[in-house]
């Protein structure tokens, strides 16, 4: 064999090795098919028609590891169009997936839709819901877990088993009269129960089965989502203590609570340890800053044990002051690893220079005689065609503008005698340092969620902010997260980078305030037109509108 030949064989051999090594070194891929339907539950004891994911009220349970692929296949068959949102998920260079009306074409009836995604970099627990219409008031929603690799450790052993509490708040009315409702310029009436995984539960009632079980001496872990309409909830453990380990993907310094607040669209992680007399005890969910007290329980059972739980429950905390100060307890656990190897506390946000602050007022108002609700004294409409596509097709000046509102509130803001309408559009510079500030003005507590990003909320105050507030910001070890609340006639600073290009929708966690236009979009755009910034759209997109028949812009480069 002649020596050209040997070369030309070892370099073959290494191109296969190549080759063969980069497809064994792709992340896992995980597949899932929905098939999406109406069908007849009776979460408070009253037939309804709710959303059945494959025939599940919730929907089934993602169970994900950092930086698995997935891929889900949507198949509605519901009367009206669909989408789901994958809330937390950031979603990086990738608003394609991110499920919203502005950055997606719904899924018509009949039809389906795959949607794929990487859970890339992140680690904890979130949760999907149905963002189209208002579906989400006849369910649809699940959880959605992101575990460490095993080569990233944890900060806590291994629990015994891990489970998924949903708790919140819940209409007997079915979706569409609630949609009706609000179309009708009406505000929601007060819920009609507290569902956890679409139970109510009853207290004393002996044939009840049990949610969850636990073996004596041994530690679970909870992940707790409010994925309600209205109320934040108060979640308590009857006999228990609950060690809060990780916050919506960040592992927290590992306080012990008796009982936890949690807000429209937050998740909390704790750990309890089955050290008590082995028997039944009660897990409870009640509404928080209301006058009305509406609750759900669910049993868990000590295994081998005996005896009915106590039905002298635990009471929750009364007024917002005490959350506010347990908000304040909550510390970013410096010292533990991220989903990557290097510690949380290596990203110093406290030592980045601000490049720009953008505060945002919330009011009610009426437009047409029709309640709606605004940020900075505007109310958003969606577009029929998505936002995100038409800026795509660079054709986005045909149906909006940027920049409708100004980074300050209007100097009126509280006398606002009627609101401006349409789609509401931030223009972001790419890998800027902001600070945005949530001013309530009104009297019920909010609570707000960026897209595509997790945040660092610096601060939380009664009354309105001024620069001089910076003094008393957290710059060290504040929870990076992906939603916020802010108490009445109260303020919250956030901290982040917009380093992830897209589309990205910031919207009240409530369904009704922001179906009534208390939400907006951030419009995150790399200048270099880069694969390095952002992914294409994708092969298999859905188009409407006015971009369904335009071929499709050049591609994105390398």
């Amino acid at each position: 064999m002649g020596k050209s030949t040997v070369t030309a064989s070892l370099l073959l051999s290494c191109l296969l090795l190549m080759v063969v090594t980069m497809v064994r070194s792709e992340d896992p891929y995980l597949f899932f098919d929905w098939k999406v339907t109406y069908g007849t539950r009776s979460p408070l004891g009253v037939p309804q028609q709710v959303i059945l994911i494959n025939g599940e009220f919730p929907g089934p349970n993602l169970n994900t590891t950092t930086n698995n692929n997935i891929v889900v296949n949507v198949f509605n068959h519901l009367d009206e169009p669909l989408l789901f949102t994958w809330s937390g998920i950031q979603q990086r260079k990738n608003s394609w997936q991110d499920g919203t009306p502005g950055t997606m074409c719904p899924i018509l009836p009949g039809t389906n839709y795959t949607y794929r995604f990487q859970v890339k970099d992140q680690i904890g627990s979130y949760f999907y819901y149905p963002t189209t219409g208002f579906l989400r008031g006849a369910g649809g929603f699940g959880g959605l877990r992101v575990n460490s690799r095993l080569l990233i450790p944890v900060p806590f052993a291994d629990p015994e088993d891990d489970y998924t509490v949903l708790v919140g708040d819940w209409y007997q009315d079915s979706h569409t009269a609630l949609k009706k409702r609000l179309d009708g310029g009406k505000s929601l009436a007060r819920p009609d129960g507290v569902l956890m995984n679409g139970r109510q539960g009853k207290v004393g009632d002996l044939k009840e089965e049990p949610l969850f079980t636990m073996k004596p001496g041994k530690t679970y872990r909870y992940r707790v989502c409010n994925v309600g309409m209205k109320n934040s909830i108060n979640f308590r453990f009857q006999g228990h203590t609950m060690k809060l380990v990780e916050i919506e993907g960040s592992h927290t310094v590992q306080n012990d609570y008796d009982s936890l607040d949690i807000h429209l669209g937050q998740c909390y992680s704790m750990l309890v340890t089955a050290d008590k007399d082995p028997k039944d005890y009660y897990i409870i969910a009640s509404t928080r800053f209301t006058k009305y007290h509406l609750q759900a329980t669910g049993i868990v059972r000590y295994e081998g044990g005996k005896g009915a739980p106590s039905t002298t429950l635990p009471e929750a905390p009364v007024g917002w002051a005490w959350s506010l100060n347990q908000y304040r307890s909550l510390r970013w656990n410096l010292t533990a690893s991220a989903a990557r190897p290097n510690p949380q506390g290596s990203y110093h946000y406290g030592q980045i220079n601000i490049t720009r602050t953008i505060k945002l007022a919330t009011t009610a108002g009426t437009v047409d005689g029709k309640l709606r609700y605004a940020i900075n004294g505007h109310s958003h409409t969606d577009a029929d065609t998505p936002l995100k596509l038409l800026e795509y097709y660079q054709i986005a000046d045909k149906v909006f503008k940027y920049d409708v509102i100004n980074d300050e509130p209007p100097s009126n803001i509280d006398t606002l005698d009627k609101f401006t309408t349409g789609p509401n559009v931030l223009n972001a510079t790419f890998r800027n340092f902001v600070e945005i500030i949530f001013e309530n003005h009104e009297k019920s507590i909010q609570s707000f969620h960026l897209d595509g990003y997790s945040f660092f909320p610096v601060a939380i105050e009664v009354g309105q902010w001024t620069p001089d507030k910076r003094k008393n910001y957290n710059l060290l070890d504040a929870v990076s997260r992906y939603t916020i609340q802010v108490y009445p006639k109260s303020w919250a600073a956030i901290m982040l980078t917009f380093d992830n290009a897209g589309m990205w929708q910031l919207r009240n966690e409530s369904p009704e305030r922001a179906y009534l236009g208390q939400q907006m979009y951030v419009s995150v755009l790399s200048p270099e037109r880069s694969l390095r910034d952002e992914y294409n759209l994708p092969d298999n997109s859905l188009v409407c509108g006015l971009v369904k028949n335009m071929p499709k812009p050049p591609p994105y480069s390398i």
